[in-house]
């Protein structure tokens, strides 16, 4: 048994040398939301087995078929590109690699039947990985997306494999493999990376098995992920890190095994609660020989699972690691409500109601109605065929917002309106409802509750917010201390008649698990990886330097006395 080893922490590095300079493209994404990086998926019919009704009516050999519905699933963790790798012995092409930019409808014609029965002939075969990418670094281009296939002679050195997370020390073994002068990477992405160092295990006359080449390569890694790999002899790797910061599950039928970021994509396919598993951190489910079997490739001294699933992320139909998201967010409601109560500063009236920003905030929304006795409306209205806000410009992004929601004054006008969010990060989003609320919907007050702690300090493990300039609550905060002083500057700031945040603590109750079992890192700033931690002090030490646009990777070091 194998056991995780982080890297250790680099010595401080001197004012006039960059320290992990992330060579990314010039093209910089905007940010006006938060975003997940991706979501993973993967069937494999297994010979010998009783032939599950969940496969596709077409036969088991085309289990790939599933892949479409199943990203369609988790299509909330990425809608930039998705892909689908199957595999399948009968063809000379033993691997088949389909990607693109664009939704799982786009990419896989969907909505044309005969288009989409074309690339579904293509794409048949007994096992599949397929993946839903929004980046956190690279370019919005198809040679981005994944899953990323290299091709061998060799069978078992040709593989393809998705990946979601990401790796802290990316600049570190970006800087290994090209120390040699001998080694090219095409793109700027952990993703690459990973396959380079598979490739490594995979390198002269060895032949591991799967599970023993992620054994020594995880040893190098630090960070996030949950991947999924296929090679052409057929073998399957499916794999969750030590510290189980990423969510991933699985289950059985007869002949059928079916994986995902999250339960609802296993669900849907038939599957029964009681046969949905979380993979257990540092776990990896190999099929060698059409053999099934779960391994131990790494072991941590606690978990860190990323709290923000169940805040945001994840489908509120999910389960991650045995715990409803949709309960999580109702606890979180009761946690809001026993604020409100503590503090009973706003009159709870006839004119008083309680408004979600649509979607991720409705459970906590009507929880926190119902314990405190008033009714909850749907006084904001999405359209769900708006785009995703966070790809424009700044002017763009707060037109994009305008579209995206509209007020209803009917629900709204002379209204004291407690408008529960979901979370607050950068801010724009926020203050362009606010703005809508009040002068279109003619809400009379608004008092913003959001069911989440300020957002303090970045993420460097798969989510969207790399830099400390770029969140909104930090300059309000000193020493991260939520005070009743910064919310009301807050408030104001926002253009809200109050605004108040959940502490820290709430989180950990509303989700069951204790503090200790979470990654916290972006409310507390404190990492569970060194590596987490040395980026985090870099951005403390860049912070108010004019670096707004660059990502904590892309900035140079800066020691301040």
């Amino acid at each position: 048994m194998a056991r995780l080893c982080f890297p250790a922490v680099a010595q401080e590095p001197s004012a006039t040398e960059p320290f992990w300079p992330r060579i990314l493209p010039t093209k910089v994404r905007s940010m006006s939301e938060l975003h997940h990086e991706c979501g993973v998926a993967a069937v494999y019919h297994l010979p010998g087995k009783p032939v599950s009704p969940l496969c596709p009516e077409q036969g088991p050999e085309q289990a790939s078929r599933l892949l479409p519905r199943m990203l369609l699933d988790i299509q909330n963790r990425g809608q930039l590109a998705a892909g689908i790798t199957r595999f399948s012995p009968a063809r000379d092409d033993l691997l088949f690699t389909h990607k693109d930019v664009g939704t799982v409808a786009e990419v896989f014609r969907l909505s044309h039947a005969g288009k989409r029965e074309s690339l579904m002939q293509r794409l048949a075969g007994n096992a599949a990985i397929g993946h839903v990418r929004y980046a956190t670094c690279g370019e919005d281009d198809s040679s981005y997306a994944q899953p990323f296939e290299r091709h061998h002679l060799q069978k078992s050195k040709w593989f393809s494999f998705c990946f979601n997370g990401q790796l802290a020390n990316y600049q570190q073994l970006r800087d290994k493999l090209m120390s040699d002068g001998d080694h090219h990477l095409t793109r700027s992405t952990d993703t690459e990376i990973i396959m380079h160092e598979f490739s490594r295990e995979l390198s002269g006359d060895r032949r591991p098995l799967v599970i023993d080449m992620l054994k020594q390569a995880s040893q190098r890694f630090d960070g996030a992920y949950t991947m999924a790999l296929l090679n052409a002899r057929g073998d399957l790797l499916l794999a969750r890190d030590a510290l189980g910061i990423k969510p991933l599950c699985y289950a059985t039928d007869g002949s059928l095994l079916a994986a995902a970021s999250e339960s609802v994509a296993l669900i849907n396919l038939g599957f029964s609660s009681e046969q949905i598993h979380a993979l257990e951190p540092g776990n990896a489910i190999t099929i060698t020989d059409g053999r099934m079997e779960v391994h131990t490739f790494a072991t941590a001294p606690r978990r860190a699972h990323c709290f923000f699933e169940w805040i945001y992320f994840a489908n509120v139909a999910s389960t991650l690691d045995g715990r409803s998201v949709y309960l999580s967010r109702n606890a979180l409601g009761v946690e809001l409500a026993e604020l409100e109560r503590h503090y009973n500063q706003v009159p709870l009236d006839a004119d008083t109601i309680v408004v979600p920003v649509p979607d991720t905030s409705k459970a906590a929304a009507d929880a926190m109605a119902f314990h405190l006795g008033i009714p909850v409306r749907e006084g904001l209205i999405r359209n769900r065929y708006s785009g995703r806000t966070f790809i424009e410009g700044t002017g763009s992004r707060q037109r994009a917002v305008q579209m995206k929601y509209t007020p209803l004054r009917e629900v709204l006008h002379g209204k004291r309106v407690f408008l529960v969010e979901d979370s607050i990060v950068r801010s724009t989003t926020m203050k362009v409802l606010l703005n809508r609320i009040r002068e279109e919907g003619g809400a009379r007050e608004i008092h913003v509750r959001v069911a989440c702690p300020p957002i303090v300090a970045p993420c460097f493990y798969g989510i969207d917010m790399s830099t400390i300039d770029e969140l909104f609550a930090p300059r309000f905060l000193k020493e991260n201390a939520l005070t009743d002083e910064a919310q009301a500057q807050m408030a104001a700031t926002l253009g809200a008649d109050s605004l108040r945040y959940l502490p820290v603590a709430s989180v950990a109750r509303a989700i069951g698990l204790s503090e200790q079992n979470l990654c916290q890192a972006c409310i507390t700033g404190r990492y569970p990886t060194p590596h987490g931690q040395q980026l985090y002090q870099l951005a403390v030490n860049n912070s108010g330097r004019g670096s707004l646009g660059q990502r904590t990777y892309e900035q140079p070091a800066v020691v301040r006395s």
